[in-house]
């Protein structure tokens, strides 16, 4: 079984570095400057900043299996607009993918969510393969937002 575990402000320096080494090893970072900005205090900042708020409180969470940490997620449910859950990360560690593992932690968390007051998700990706992966767990395209990234919904 899986398991969410909140990582509180307090020990999100760990999770920086777990973010970063998937951002770069995944291809989803590549420049110098990309790496920079999600080094910087600017970036890092504003999340912490948006860990503190009430409502709409960013979550930083790990996905748990047998007292181990095999993946990671960074959502905000909306609750004081319409319950949207958007997912800013959602990543299983390389060592744990395969074997429906990316399905069952989205379960995890869409169960975990839902229960705070999510009513549907929204999200961004950068690649063809993270398309196809929310795409099979219902996911559709639903434009781009501001920068021109594409975005998919679940209602």
């Amino acid at each position: 079984m899986i398991f969410i575990q909140e990582i509180p402000v307090s020990k999100i320096n760990e999770y920086w570095d777990i973010q970063f080494q998937y951002l770069v090893n995944d291809g989803m970072i590549t420049t110098e400057e990309e790496k920079k900005y999600f080094q910087s205090a600017e970036y890092r900042d504003v999340l912490q900043s948006h860990m503190l708020r009430t409502p709409d409180t960013l979550h930083m969470v790990y996905f748990v299996r047998d007292g181990v940490k095999i993946g990671a997620s960074q959502y905000c449910t909306y609750k004081s607009e319409d319950g949207k859950c958007f997912i800013l990360d959602f990543w299983v560690f390389p060592e744990y993918r395969g074997n429906g593992t990316g399905h069952k932690c989205f379960q995890t968390l869409l169960e975990y969510t839902k229960n705070d007051g999510a009513l549907y998700y929204a999200l961004n990706y950068a690649k063809e393969d993270s398309r196809r992966f929310w795409e099979s767990l219902g996911f559709i395209d639903n434009g781009t937002d501001e920068y021109g990234s594409p975005l998919m919904i679940k209602k």
